[in-house]
This record gives structure tokens, C-alpha cells and sequence, in this order.
């Protein structure tokens, strides 16, 4: 009978990833609540923002131990990656941002996003049921509500809300480079040049090019990071189709197998893919700072 009655109340696949790609929201009163639109700004994912402020301070104090413990002698293992690491970043950011001032900012700026978002991605690299059947145990006891979503980047509002952070960063370079006055004049006298009757679609198009910018560099590593979380979902479903069919004569038996063998491949290459895009966002934030840098 109670496996019966477990067998009726198990969760399809298609409710086993609806659950999981629900997160754990809360209005701004810290009441449980769940969005109905697209855009909803009565809500946040609390989810998102504890693991994203988290590991935000393990890589930031992974950086900190790291030039605590510098030695101008033969460097350790941990020092020597840092410092490969950190001049990858100053080499490509001395390709794109031309003055010096600027990248005594934006390179250790730079630094500090690829390590954030390399360990946001590299969260998809846990059990997908790990974390979220802990909090089963322990977050419902304390009024919350039974959501977990451990991967930050897999979420819109954490990329948009970065690469809108990016977009502010360019803005600042831009006033500061170019002075208020010539960055304003050229909202209007770029790209189609300094004609009063053109100034409407010059700063038009000077918005659609923001616009289009932050949009595109907060989807691709969303897009990238969502679709690799959604595959990891559907690998651990072959693993429950076949908890529930062990006879080896049945064609579900064999999904255990499929499960070990996709999952041992994918995670592999996901290594590439969270390695990948953060490199990306990371270089596109050089490149963009870089363009405010730049006059028309």
C-alpha cells in the first residue's frame, strides 16, 4: 500500500522540472510570494541573491589570501594560478582600454567578475537534487516556502542585473573620459553625425545601442547557464525512471546506465561551457568599458 500510494503522489518529470526551476521568492515586506508576469519588481529571489552575495565573498576572499600570501620568491601553486590568472586578465584589458588610469580599476574589476561568475556557473556542477533536498528538510520547518535554485547565473535577474551594473561602469568612464558636455553631445551628434535634424535619430540609436548591449550580455550567459542547468535536470530523470524499473528486461532498467554515462559527459563539458562564459562576460565588460573610452 505504501508504495502504491508513493507510486500515485511521485511527481511527473514535467512537475519534477517545473519544482525545480521555481525559486525561492519573497516580497520586499520578507513574505513568501511568487511571481505572475515577466517582470515583476514586487518580488525577488531570495535564492539568487544569498548564493550570488556568497559566492561573491568566497571569491573575493580567495583573491585577498591570494595577495596576502604573495611571495616574490618561487611562488606556490595557489600563488602561481592567481598570477596566470591575473595577467591573463591585465593582457587582454591593456588590448581594449589604452589608459592606464582606467585599468587600475577595471582589471582587477574584471578579475573579480570572472572569478564571481566562474563560481556562480560552477555551482551547476553539484547533485541537482543536493541542496534542494537538504532545504526539503529545513526550509519549510522555518515558514519558508519548499524552493531552491542553487545556480545565481541560471536566473534573468542576476545576469541583467549585472550587465546593468556594466552599463553604469561604461557610463562613469564615458562622463569621466569625455566630460558630461562631450558625452551628451555625442548621444546626439553620433552616429550619423553633427546635423541638428539628425540629433532625434542619432540619440535614438545611441538608445537601442545601450539597450541592445546590456540585454545581449545578460541573456547569453542566462541563456547559456539555463539550458545547462535544464539538461542536468533531465539526466537526473533517467536516474529516476530507473529507481522505479529494475528489472533488466525493461527498457528503463537501462536509463541508470544512460544516466551515469550522459552525466559523467555532459559534466565534462560543462566544465568548458562555465570556464567559457565567464571568460566572455568578462571580456565584453573590457570591451564595453573600453568603447566609453572611445569618441565617435
Amino acid at each position: 500500500m505504501a508504495a502504491e500510494h508513493a507510486a500515485t503522489h511521485a511527481p511527473t518529470a514535467g512537475e519534477y522540472v517545473q519544482h525545480h526551476l521555481h525559486h525561492l521568492q519573497k516580497n520586499f515586506s520578507f513574505e513568501n510570494a511568487e511571481q505572475h508576469s515577466i517582470v515583476d519588481f514586487s518580488v525577488f529571489n531570495l535564492d539568487s541573491l544569498v548564493y550570488s552575495v556568497l559566492l561573491g565573498v568566497i571569491g573575493c576572499f580567495i583573491l585577498w589570501r591570494a595577495a596576502r600570501n604573495v611571495t616574490s620568491g618561487v611562488p606556490g601553486r595557489f600563488q602561481a594560478a592567481i598570477e596566470i590568472l591575473a595577467e591573463m586578465v591585465e593582457t587582454q584589458a591593456k588590448g581594449v582600454i589604452h589608459n592606464a588610469t582606467s585599468r587600475k580599476l577595471v582589471s582587477p574589476l574584471a578579475l573579480t567578475v570572472f572569478v564571481w561568475i566562474f563560481l556562480m556557473n560552477a555551482m551547476d556542477m553539484l547533485p541537482v537534487d543536493a541542496l534542494p533536498a537538504l532545504w526539503h528538510g529545513v526550509g519549510p520547518a522555518m515558514g519558508y516556502m519548499n524552493y531552491m535554485r542553487v545556480v545565481p547565473t541560471a536566473d534573468l535577474s542576476t545576469t541583467l542585473g549585472m550587465s546593468v551594473s556594466v552599463l553604469l561602469v561604461c557610463i562613469f568612464y564615458s562622463i569621466k573620459i569625455k566630460g558630461l558636455g562631450g558625452w551628451t553631445h555625442e548621444l546626439v551628434a553620433a552616429p550619423f553625425g553633427d546635423n541638428i535634424f539628425l540629433y532625434p535619430i542619432n540619440f535614438l540609436m545611441q538608445m537601442i545601442e545601450f539597450a541592445a548591449k546590456t540585454v545581449s550580455h545578460g541573456m547569453r550567459l542566462f541563456g547559456n547557464m539555463f539550458a545547462g542547468e535544464l539538461i542536468f535536470m533531465l539526466i537526473a530523470l533517467m536516474g529516476g525512471a530507473w529507481a522505479w524499473q529494475l528489472n533488466p528486461l525493461s527498457g528503463g532498467f537501462w536509463l541508470g546506465f544512460g544516466q551515469v554515462f550522459a552525466g559523467t559527459v555532459w559534466t565534462l563539458f560543462h566544465i568548458l561551457v562555465i570556464t567559457l562564459q565567464a571568460f566572455i562576460f568578462m571580456m565584453l565588460t573590457l570591451i564595453y568599458v573600453g568603447q566609453a573610452h572611445s569618441s565617435h
